[in-house]
């Protein structure tokens, strides 16, 4: 634990945020600035994609939020879902004095990463195809009604299969560009 500014930094990045109230401060921003509800795993997998914030403190702070009506958590089933109330008990430009504009754009950059994966996996549904010798992956995004992508690969084991969608899955967008550029290329 940092003493000094009691929290735990392990892991946080140079830069990163150090004291509870700059976490709390960042919560609050990435709920106001996206305006749209986030769960708690939502959140913590924001903070963890630049490390930006030790993963304990930033479960602390939301903790408190909640506690103390900042952030408004309802249960849906497992899932908690935190949304800012009506009124803020501080207004977003304290928010943006208070963060650097370095941690403010990270912290976005990583909120419409992770909510993008979320949507890609949503939208998208794998199938496996055990076969004599190995498996077919099947891929197949998909944007409303629309087959955007069907992509099947050859893999020679279960470890493969984990190993391959989770690397589809965070670089999905990445994939069907660079697949669409590769075919439209004159």
């Amino acid at each position: 634990m940092d003493q000094e500014k009691n929290t735990f930094s392990e892991g946080v990045v140079p830069g990163g945020l150090r004291t509870a109230p700059e976490i709390k401060l960042l919560i609050c921003y990435l709920l106001k600035a996206l305006r749209r509800p986030l769960t708690r795993s939502q959140i913590n997998e924001i903070m963890q994609e630049y490390p930006v914030a030790n993963y304990f403190e930033v479960n602390q702070a939301l903790s408190e939020l909640v506690k103390n009506g900042s952030v408004l958590s309802e249960l849906s089933g497992e899932t908690e879902t935190l949304t800012l109330p009506g009124k803020l008990l501080f207004d977003v430009e304290t928010i943006e004095r208070s963060l650097p504009r370095s941690v403010r754009e990270k912290a976005m950059s990583a909120a419409l990463q992770v909510l993008t994966r979320e949507r890609i996996r949503r939208e998208s549904r794998t199938e496996i195809t055990k076969l004599a010798q190995g498996f077919h992956v099947q891929f197949t995004i998909s944007d409303m009604d629309t087959e955007l992508l069907s992509l099947k690969v050859y893999v020679t084991d279960e470890a493969q299969i984990e190993t391959v969608k989770r690397n589809f899955y965070a670089n999905a967008a990445a994939i069907y560009s660079d697949i669409i550029s590769a075919l439209t290329v004159e």
